[in-house]
């Protein structure tokens, strides 16, 4: 199983066969593991994720869409950001945020705001994202 990919649809196929394993309770690789904590998480993406993946499906903010595969995408980048402590710093800034709201999951998606944010500026400048720019943004959900 690779998570890096190209191709859209093999990226959200993922999802689908990690939570068809997860069903039918057979073993699941770290990778594997790692969505399904993410899935669990999301009960409203379970029956997305019973049914056969729409192909070529758009999602669009606009219109009060979010993309359940993006979403889990940014929590498992967040994870492994976590994991590694990349930037560095970054599991400082959880732990506060841990401290602040009393839930690890509303702390994540605190991150994610900001990841997402980090990311789309890049995309518009062409730039790499700034790991500076992440962080200060996270230290400043802390200051509020």
């Amino acid at each position: 199983m690779a998570i890096f990919s190209q191709d859209r649809d093999a990226l959200r196929q993922q999802y689908h066969d990690v939570w068809k394993k997860m069903q039918s309770g057979q073993i699941l690789t770290a990778l594997e593991q790692m969505i399904a904590d993410v899935i669990v998480l999301h009960s409203e993406y379970h029956s997305l994720l019973s049914s056969p993946i729409q192909s070529g499906q758009e999602y669009f903010v606009e219109n009060g869409q979010t993309n359940p595969y993006l979403h889990m995408g940014l929590h498992i980048a967040v994870l492994e950001q976590l994991s590694t402590d990349r930037p560095a710093g970054i599991v400082q800034a959880y732990q506060r945020l841990i401290a602040q709201t009393a839930d690890e999951h509303q702390a994540q998606h605190m991150m994610i705001d900001c990841l997402a944010e980090q990311l789309w500026r890049a995309q518009q400048q062409q730039q790499p994202p700034s790991e500076t720019a992440y962080l200060n943004a996270l230290q400043r959900l802390t200051e509020k």
